[in-house]
């Protein structure tokens, strides 16, 4: 048997109740959890926590293979050591010591099952006591006393040549539970490394750590899984198409600044089979011409809910709301950014609308360029 084992303790100084806060629309425990339960390597995964509140949220997951154990509150305070969680746990437990336990992060959640059962694989055929999971930086690192640690200053390779150091990404750990009774320790004998991208070595321990790591999860680990399934595109047109601006002439006629690039990623989209549109409140001639020039296949002005539009849109031409990706940036788009597939937002975008679970805030502003760097995410 494989026991997945998960520490998940109230106690949290820089993040309070960390292990259950909202991360990318799910509690951060959620994606190891759901990680362990999707992979073909792990039969049982143990939460080991002292917290009322991290219990009845890992419970409402009802996972099949997920349990609690309720820790000994003395190996819950800081200065208690992983180790002696493991211990506690295997001292009050069942098992056969020939069976492996696997020491897993919940603040690692790009941790995919996949990882685990390549880990396996490779702690198998390797033939090796122990593995514990790295990361490669590539990083030129110095120790304090004016010394290069990984590399020849006076030789210095190019960034692409550079081999780069592992680091322990702490994203798990694996051992027989022979050999961590033994050894009072998560590791022992001839330890394998399992190398994992040099995005899962971010720590989760500042609210900017955490800004950070939402970014890279949406990129790395939903926005691919999402892609596969939209089918359609929507945009909306002031603060997203143009850059929010109302600009007249003399005789006052009002003009729209779009952007040539944003033109060129909607003829992408449509030489990859996804179909666009438009969905805006306002109602002027200028968009229907922008509209047909770019050739969407769909252009709604004038609208109120434009949530019930895209469902329209859906019930009419056999698409789910899962299947959208939208892009808007004001309160009147909050609703439809909600209930989408994959939602975006420019990076000039009001405040209400930035704070939108599982968004992706672009780096470029309306007009600028933000719909051409939202679907070259998508592509």
């Amino acid at each position: 048997m494989n026991i997945a084992f998960i520490p998940a303790r109230c106690g949290s100084k820089s993040i309070p109740l960390k292990n259950i806060k909202n991360f990318c629309g799910q509690p951060l425990i959620y994606w190891s959890l759901k990680a362990l339960e999707d992979s073909k390597s792990i039969d049982k995964a143990v939460v080991a926590t002292d917290c009322h509140e991290v219990a009845d949220t890992v419970n409402s997951f009802d996972f099949s293979k997920v349990e609690i154990y309720w820790r000994n509150p003395a190996n819950a305070r800081d200065e208690a050591s992983t180790e002696s969680v493991m211990l506690e746990y295997l001292n009050n437990s069942d098992y056969s010591e020939e069976d492996f336990f696997v020491l897993v992060q919940a603040t690692s959640p790009m941790t995919k099952s996949e990882d685990f059962d390549d880990a396996f694989s490779l702690l198998w055929n390797k033939k090796g006591d122990s593995l514990l999971t790295c990361a490669r930086l590539r990083r030129f690192i110095w120790d304090d006393k004016g010394h290069p640690l990984n590399y020849d200053y006076l030789q210095r390779p190019r960034r692409q040549d550079f081999k780069g150091t592992l680091v322990e990404n702490g994203a798990f750990y694996i051992n027989q539970i022979k050999n961590i009774l033994e050894n009072q320790n998560r590791l022992s004998g001839n330890i394998m490394i399992y190398e994992m991208p040099e995005y899962t070595s971010i720590e989760l321990d500042e609210p900017d750590d955490w800004n950070i790591a939402e970014k890279l999860m949406r990129k790395y680990i939903l926005q691919p899984y999402a892609n596969n399934k939209i089918k359609l595109f929507l945009m909306d047109v002031d603060g997203v198409l143009t850059d929010a601006g109302m600009y007249y002439t003399e005789s006052g006629d009002e003009l729209k600044k779009f952007n040539t690039h944003d033109g060129k990623g909607i003829e992408l989209l449509r030489k990859a089979g996804i179909k666009t549109g438009i969905i805006t409140s306002e109602n002027t001639e200028i968009v229907a011409n922008r509209a047909k020039k770019l050739k969407v296949d769909y252009l709604y002005q004038g609208v109120k809910d434009k949530l019930s539009v895209a469902r329209q849109i859906c019930e009419k031409d056999g698409f789910s709301l899962n299947e959208i990706a939208y892009i808007g940036d004001d309160i009147n788009d909050i609703k439809l950014l909600e209930n989408v597939g994959i939602a975006a937002c420019p990076d000039n975008a009001t405040f209400k609308v930035k704070l939108i679970p599982n968004l992706t805030i672009l780096d470029k502003r309306g007009g600028c360029g933000a719909v051409r760097e939202f679907i070259e995410i998508l592509l």
